[in-house]
């Protein structure tokens, strides 16, 4: 548990703390550093449900094959235990292990690149003294496919992309930014999900935090842009999001930010979300759409008239009562969720349950995270509770008969028509091809292909020289 005294002293201190970190007695260095492991949300990736702490084998499914996250627990066997504090700082900064192995930057050491000195030993200090050891490997291995798994590959992927450099505060930003500038381009890593990548799955700096699919949910634009971004956000609003998942009339979190909200940004101090609140403030707008208002200020309230949706009178044992193939929106709507969020999409009146009006995921210009949240449910637990929405895709619930694709698009484009910006004329393929993810690009699509055409003109370059040499060798003689 983070000391208390720790923890009151952090409005202060952490909030210059990490530029010029005064020396801390052992136990403080011990609290620091779990404070800075939930900032950097070490837990998300190394920690499988219902397994160990800091065990590994959280599975990646990228678009390169399946990369599994390793054990970071002390153990001298399987773990970092042997680790010095110069190898741990080398792999968090550089990706580099140990014993010289690249890491995948599935593993956000681009952005851990800017943890200052003292944070670094703050960190290591942490792991190698509070986390208990684990002597054991993850039971799955890191798979990845032709010509990914080629050696060399990520030492030239390091040398165009993994170039950052330890942070230094930005003299135009105030202490405060500064703080949330340290947080935001490293521990938290928000440009890791936030941020567009290019065909090799760099980040796109030019498009900072402006928005990217990640595992068919949609990390939004967090830009200040005042229709596609958070412009229209107060600091307050953004810190309150940042701590609880959720803010009335503008947005609530799913899929992998309500895993940040709850295994990392509740933890923060109000002075530090409030730091990264203002700092995001800062950066560069970025307009991402031609909506001329923001997603979150769609809402019409109109009422429903369900006696027209309502299979009648008859009994409870008829077709009508019992058809699970049914493809009409509105009657899906009240069977499956009028009953959480109001026959006319007003929420409840506490809020726990959320209001399908003034809603981002609603109103957004592509209903991704609406059909994302259908699919897989709405898990969350944050600093003023549990936030619960079951999931309604077949393999993902487990309390009813589910929905399939071409009813998740029938439901879907009835919310988005009766309480958002209008029907969203959404499929069934391609609420399909939302699930499965971005597209990749063509260079990752067609890699093996490319690999084996450049080794086949390699070999043909080396065939052609060759048969020169000889011949020229030939005439001379």
């Amino acid at each position: 548990m983070l000391h208390a005294r720790l923890k009151a002293g952090l409005a202060g201190a952490l909030l210059l703390g990490a530029f010029a970190a005064p020396a801390l007695a052992q136990d403080d260095l011990v609290a620091r550093g779990e404070y800075l492991a939930k900032a950097g949300d070490c837990t998300a990736c190394h920690t499988t449900k219902g397994g160990e702490a800091m065990a590994g084998g959280y599975v990646f499914k990228m678009p390169m094959g399946t990369i599994i996250s390793s054990n970071i627990t002390p153990s001298k066997t399987n773990g970092i235990g042997n680790w010095t504090e110069e190898q741990f700082a080398r792999a968090l900064r550089e990706g580099v292990s140990a014993d010289g192995r690249r890491l995948y930057p599935a593993m956000p050491y681009t952005s851990y690149s800017n943890i200052t000195d003292d944070d670094m030993k703050a960190l290591y200090a942490y792991f190698q003294q509070a986390v208990k050891p684990v002597d054991a490997d993850p039971v799955r291995k890191t798979e990845l496919d032709f010509p990914f798994n080629l050696p060399g590959e990520m030492a030239a992927w390091d040398l165009l992309y993994a170039n950052g450099k330890p942070f230094t505060p930005d003299p135009k930003l105030n202490d405060q930014q500064n703080r949330g500038k340290y947080l935001v381009d490293g521990l938290a890593h928000c440009s890791t999900c936030h941020t567009p990548r290019n065909s090799m799955m760099a980040e796109e700096s030019d498009k900072f935090l402006s928005g990217a699919v990640v595992d068919g949910w949609m990390a939004s634009n967090i830009t200040p842009d005042e229709n596609s971004g958070i412009g229209g956000w107060s600091e307050d609003e953004i810190a309150t999001y940042l701590k609880t998942g959720h803010v009335e009339g503008k947005a609530q979190a799913g899929g992998p930010m309500a895993d940040a909200v709850e295994h990392s940004f509740q933890h923060l101090t109000d002075e530090d979300t409030h730091a990264i609140a203002a700092y995001l403030k800062t950066i560069p707008a970025i307009a991402t759409s031609k909506t001329a208002q923001p997603a979150y200020s769609y809402g019409k309230v109109s009422p429903v008239d369900w006696t027209q949706y309502e299979p009648g009178e008859g009994a409870s044992d008829t077709k009508d009562y019992t058809d699970t193939s049914t493809t009409d929106g509105p009657l899906l709507y009240n069977v499956n969720c009028a009953a959480c969020h109001g026959i006319n999409g007003e929420g409840s009146d506490d809020g726990h349950f959320s209001s399908l009006t003034h809603n981002t995921a609603v109103g957004a210009e592509t209903p991704d995270n609406l059909v994302m949240a259908i699919v897989d449910g709405i898990h969350r637990e944050s600093a003023d509770g549990n936030a619960v929405m079951p999931a309604f895709a077949p393999e993902t619930q487990v309390i009813h008969t589910g929905l399939d694709n071409d009813q998740i698009a029938a439901v879907s484009n009835f919310v988005t028509a009766q309480f958002g910006r209008g029907d969203a004329g959404l499929t069934g393929s391609k609420v399909a091809s939302i699930r499965a993810g971005a597209p990749l690009p063509f260079l990752l699509k067609n890699a093996a292909a490319l690999a084996i055409i450049g080794f086949v003109i390699g070999a043909l370059v080396i065939i052609a020289l060759i048969f020169w040499a000889v011949k020229r060798s030939r005439k001379t003689a």
